[in-house]
């Protein structure tokens, strides 16, 4: 295998977008290594890194892929993968971030923009808004990555800050410790 491909597909969901995006892969050869996908109120989105055979390219990907799903009114985006400086390079931990309080406009903004400050980098977010002041109905789960070496004291500090200004309720746990009380 050469280089790698990130593939993005959104659309309707319906089933056999899965099947279809896998196969055309594999018909081109492609490993599949990561993959990631949900439905979003009726919305399939869906995430995929693969490796491609030398001489591969990705616009040839995006075509064959745009053709092999125009029929389920999916949009496809393919282009090379390229790690970031830090990706490749943080010293951080990896923590998971909660927050529960009444839905309204600029709760994400609020929360992602304290982090931002401090370079903390959102690798994952869940967000499950029901509407009203329900505090149980409207969540948020970040998963994060803090740099080793911030300030994480100043850091909780201004997200509880924040959290209160949005009327949002916020728990900061280590991953692991995140995954240990929350087993089934």
């Amino acid at each position: 295998m050469g280089s790698k491909a990130i593939i993005s597909v959104i659309g309707p969901d319906r089933p056999g977008i899965l099947a279809a995006v896998s196969k055309l892969l594999l018909e081109l050869d492609c490993n599949i290594e990561n993959a990631r996908q949900t439905i979003l109120q009726g919305e399939f989105a869906g995430i995929f890194i693969a490796s491609i055979p030398e001489g591969l390219k990705p616009a040839e990907i995006n075509n064959r892929m745009q053709a092999a799903v125009r029929p389920m009114d999916l949009t496809v985006h393919v282009k090379s993968l390229s790690l970031t400086p830090f990706a490749a390079g943080c010293a951080c931990e990896p923590f998971v971030i909660t927050t529960q309080g009444p839905d309204r406009k600029g709760l994400v903004a609020g929360i992602t923009g304290i982090l931002a400050c401090y370079g903390v980098n959102v690798t994952n977010l869940q967000a499950v808004f029901r509407g009203g002041n329900d505090p149980e109905g409207n969540v948020m789960i970040y998963e994060v990555d803090i740099p080793a070496d911030i300030d994480s004291q100043a850091l909780y500090a201004d997200l509880r800050e924040g959290a209160k200004a949005l009327d949002l309720s916020i728990s900061i746990q280590h991953r692991n410790i995140f995954e240990a009380l929350n087993r089934i």
